[in-house]
């Protein structure tokens, strides 16, 4: 059974930095795609960022492109989610997901893709 733990979430001030992580356990196979997601009060989980299993390509949503950097280390089970130049409009419970794939460059952006995700961070960012 896969087991995704997220950390880092926390309140900080618009303009600031953040670093999530995403450690995996349980997993049998390293074959796995990964993404953060958000999800804010009143509205929809939306996708935030994607990379392949083998860290070669990453997709970003357009809000958050050039402000945050989604990176992995497989050696370690763990993914990261750089956040810079943060703004209230980031504030949500961020949660990452896994897929498994046969394709190592390939990244999701769909929700419905993975199979795997964890409880969620908050992060919360003042103005």
């Amino acid at each position: 059974q896969v087991q995704l733990g997220e950390s880092g979430g926390r309140l900080v001030q618009a303009g600031g930095s953040l670093r999530l992580s995403c450690a995996t356990s349980g997993r049998t196979s390293t074959n796995d795609a990964m993404g953060w997601f958000r999800q804010a009060p009143g509205k929809e989980r939306e996708f935030v960022a994607a990379i392949s299993w083998s860290g070669s390509s990453t997709n970003y949503a357009d809000s958050v492109k050039g402000r945050f950097t989604i990176s992995r280390d497989n050696a370690k089970n763990t993914m990261y989610l750089q956040m810079n130049s943060l703004k209230p409009e980031d504030t949500a419970v961020y949660s990452c997901a896994s897929k498994i794939t046969l394709y190592p460059a390939a990244t999701f952006r769909a929700s419905r893709d993975y199979a795997y995700w964890g409880q969620g961070t908050q992060v919360t960012v003042s103005s």
